[in-house]
């Protein structure tokens, strides 16, 4: 699954392309007629982790504990309330507007809903060479077999160059997104839940494309999504967020395997077993309670409101971001 042969074997230290540090996107709240700040929506609050060189680090957990803020807050598509952002040991969370712009080529997107992130007024090469015109890659000719290389890299017709995204299919539309994303070259790309607007039988074809490129051109992913199955088959390693924080992180084996946060626990009991006779057997943790408000968390650890294995300490004490034996890392003061 990983292009650098290295990482396959375990021989070497797996080289970091991205560094998190104490990452924090808070969205001020305001009331009133005089639109006085009352709060802050903490949608990712405090984060520290890394993305390798050639991985595929899958981000889950459930609708709104900001996976999507996190993947956009990477590119700087929002600004930072704190944190570093070390991207090929660049710090890019102090870049002004001029300095991230040269960075830019490298970082790249794939848009959850390829209807809503193609523009219905352009044909599908002009939307595959807006990058390059933007930021003034090739001209006339070269610009034109670029696009049309492209389109064949993802699988679709070089002669589709001239159609408009509505004369296509869901799964065709998010490869013109695919096509889009690579055309200045990138090294990263966070995939945005790439899947989850097509239909299964289409999902499979997406995510093998996804592989194929990662394998053929070095790309390492930041792969968000709530579909845990599809997580284990394209991820190295795995990190589960709840309500702005990464409560686990650790390889796809690690997780699925021998799950150490409870809350990770529960998402993967709710997963469906292909096996029958296991699904009829097995035990599911339900989760009792709603999420709590993000503009004002639980104090401790956030997850006690509604964690099945809580201690009085989890009330009053946040648990540290601590790593346990074979580089998994966890945030909970039960977990050993």
């Amino acid at each position: 699954m990983n292009a650098d042969p290295a990482l396959q074997k375990g021989s070497l230290k797996p080289e970091k392309l991205v560094d998190i540090e104490d990452l924090t996107v808070h969205f001020p709240v305001f009331r009133g007629l005089l639109r006085r700040q009352v709060g802050a929506v903490k949608a990712v609050d405090g984060l520290t982790f890394d993305i390798r060189r050639g991985e595929t680090l899958g981000l889950v957990g459930e609708s709104g504990c900001g996976k999507s803020t996190t993947g956009r807050a990477l590119l700087r598509l929002y600004e930072l309330t704190a944190g570093r952002i070390l991207f090929d040991d660049k710090d890019i969370a102090k870049l002004d507007a001029g300095e991230l712009r040269a960075v830019r080529p490298s970082m790249q997107m794939i848009f959850q809903d390829p209807q809503a992130s193609l523009n219905p007024r352009l044909t599908v090469g002009a939307i595959i060479a807006e990058p390059l015109i933007e930021h003034g890659v090739l001209k006339g000719k070269a610009r034109r077999d670029r696009v049309r290389e492209l389109l064949d890299a993802v699988g679709l017709n070089p002669d589709y160059i001239n159609r408009y995204p509505h004369e296509f299919s869901g799964g065709q539309r998010q490869r013109i997104g695919i096509a889009r994303a690579l055309a200045l070259d990138p090294s990263f790309i966070v995939c945005d839940e790439p899947i989850a607007a097509l239909d299964v039988s289409i999902q499979a074809q997406v995510v093998n494309l996804l592989q194929d490129l990662q394998k053929k051109l070095g790309l390492t992913y930041l792969f968000i999504s709530h579909d845990l199955s599809m997580v284990r088959h394209i991820a190295d390693r795995v990190a589960v967020m709840y309500l702005g924080k990464i409560v686990e992180l650790g390889s796809v084996d690690q997780l699925f395997n021998k799950p150490k946060h409870p809350y990770t626990k529960a998402l993967l009991s709710a997963v469906p077993m292909p096996d029958p006779k296991v699904e009829a057997t097995r035990q599911r943790i339900l989760l009792t309670g709603e999420i709590p408000n993000a503009v004002n968390p639980p104090k401790g650890c956030r997850f006690c409101t509604r964690c099945p294995e809580v201690i009085d300490k989890c009330r009053t004490v946040e648990p540290e971001w601590r790593e346990l034996d074979g580089g998994r890392k966890v945030a909970c003061h039960v977990a050993e």
